[in-house]
């Protein structure tokens, strides 16, 4: 399209109007872009396949954008989808238990001893409760 041309929008009515004229006469999309005004032939080939396809009430659908999907999404079975939200409840509540023990660990690690100025802690150090982070036994902090 030319500089400074805007993009034309035409009406269902108008599309009709030249998709059966060129098809009751016989027009070819060249002859028949330049009887309507309208300089592009491939604009013509895509109305006529959506007159054919659809009919004229084809025309008053919105067409802009990408398309849909060629492939549908695929439905999983009932049973793996409890099984994904069991695991996506497992993994919540680890990001939480996390998110409780954070400041815990911020104060047990060696950088963060060091950076506060405070005495690092051995490996091997018996971990003791913190804002209710327990945990399962010895940390074991690497250097």
């Amino acid at each position: 399209m030319p500089k400074g041309v805007s993009n034309r929008r035409y009406s269902a009515e108008f599309k009709t109007k030249v998709i059966e004229t060129l098809r009751e006469e016989g027009l070819n999309y060249s002859e028949a872009g330049r009887r309507f005004g309208i300089e592009s032939h491939t604009l013509l080939q895509i109305w006529e396949r959506i007159y054919l396809a659809e009919g004229p009430e084809g025309f008053s659908v919105e067409r802009r954008g990408h398309s849909t999907p060629a492939h549908p999404l695929k439905r999983v079975s009932q049973d793996r989808e409890k099984e994904l939200l069991a695991q996506v409840q497992r993994l919540e509540a680890e990001n939480r238990y996390l998110k409780n023990c954070r400041p815990w660990f911020w104060k047990t690690s060696d950088a963060s001893a060091k950076s506060a100025g405070g005495p690092g802690t051995e490996a091997g150090d018996t971990v003791k409760d913190f804002a209710g982070c327990r945990s399962p036994g010895k940390v074991y902090l690497l250097r």
